[in-house]
């Protein structure tokens, strides 16, 4: 347990950021499923908003750059490859 007045106040923001970096993970994994699951019309939709989702998750530094870049690349060369 923290002692100092400093590592309680470092707990409790990590605790707060350790739920927010959760909700937005979460929210990226179910767009970037949707994304792969996706067929037919809607696939460029899909594709879309998981793009969208995964640079909201690296603006805020939940996920890293080339991660997001490595999962973009691989959406992008299904949409191609559905066309």
């Amino acid at each position: 347990m923290a002692n100092t007045k400093s590592a309680i106040k470092r707990m409790r923001q990590n605790e707060r950021r350790r739920l927010r970096n959760r909700t937005i993970r979460s929210q990226v994994r179910t767009a970037v499923k949707t994304a792969r699951t996706t067929a037919g019309g809607e696939l460029q939709t899909a594709i879309a908003d998981a793009i969208r989702a995964l640079d909201k998750a690296v603006t805020k530094g939940v996920i890293h750059r080339n991660t997001a870049a490595r999962k973009k690349s691989s959406l992008a060369r299904r949409l191609v490859a559905a066309k």
